[in-house]
């Protein structure tokens, strides 16, 4: 694999996909090889339209020769087909002419789909802007001496708060260096609540204490790190919205209609499945 370690790659398995897990992995690779993504989604029934788009938006359907918005839009017109339905009458399988994926939407489609960006972390499109600000990368934080007050920055991993912790929440941040551990006191998580609850991505001002080999930092502030359009851990539409935007912007660039949807429609916020669309609110 070009551009790592000795030249070799690593390859997740269909286990890491969102929603998939052992078993229907198991039961996606007891069928192999398969012809197209409807000849997947017929002999192996239990995947759900869901399921697909996991694996669409993982790029698991690159075998095809479709890129990733192309395989989604396929994956919805999907709902059509079954077993029991005579194949090759499925409508809508093929896509409009979509524009691709930027390199930071791979990343955050990479993370959605199954938590490794292994292409580009989301912190390193935004670094140049990053160390602007002042913030510290994980592994420039053993240069740092304890007791300093730094500013740091990541994707929110984890979120936990022990029973015997009095209180006490504990955020795991990663950056593309590494993981930074985060001690949230109770009267800072009261204060910044909402923000430490419900953002995605988090710049952490606070002191930074070293013991035993292991780094903290103790927070006094938080704030939301924007880092585009990464999606939050149970946004199971974001893989939907993004054919929409990508059909939307293919729509303005060109300045006609494509066949289907109408365009206010698709600027109101409704998502292209297969065809046709639908509100991702409902």
């Amino acid at each position: 694999c070009e551009g790592s370690t000795g030249s070799v790659s690593v390859r997740l398995g269909f286990d890491y996909v969102r929603g998939i897990g052992r078993d229907l992995a198991e039961e996606i690779d007891a069928g192999r090889p398969f012809a197209s993504v409807e000849d997947l989604r017929r002999r192996v029934p239990s995947l759900s339209l869901a399921h697909l788009e996991a694996l669409a938006t993982a790029g698991a359907f690159g075998c095809f020769g479709i890129d990733r918005r192309s395989a989604l839009w396929a994956a919805g017109a999907m709902s059509q087909t079954s077993a029991d339905r005579l194949p090759g009458i499925v409508t809508g399988v093929e896509a409009p002419t979509l524009p691709g994926m930027s390199p930071q939407e791979l990343s955050h489609a990479d993370l959605w789909a199954t938590g490794v960006a292994p292409d580009g972390h989301p912190t390193s499109f935004i670094r140049g802007d990053l160390t602007e600000r002042g913030v510290v990368t994980a592994t420039d934080l053993t240069d740092v001496a304890s007791g300093e007050r730094v500013l740091v920055g990541g994707v929110v991993t984890h979120r936990q708060r022990p029973a015997t912790a009095q209180g006490t929440t504990f955020l795991n941040l990663e950056d593309e260096t590494g993981l930074i551990n985060v001690v949230v006191s109770k009267g800072c998580w009261q204060r910044y609540k909402q923000i430490a609850k419900g953002a995605p991505a988090l710049l952490v001002r606070g002191r930074l204490e070293k013991e035993e080999g292991v780094i903290n930092i103790v927070a006094d502030k938080l704030e939301p790190l924007p880092i585009g359009a990464a999606p939050a851990s149970r946004d199971f539409r974001w893989a939907q919205r993004l054919i929409a935007s990508a059909l939307a912007s293919a729509i303005m660039r060109r300045g006609d209609m494509l066949a289907g949807p109408g365009f206010d429609d698709l600027r109101s916020g409704s998502c292209a499945r297969g065809g046709h669309v639908e509100d991702p609110n409902h």
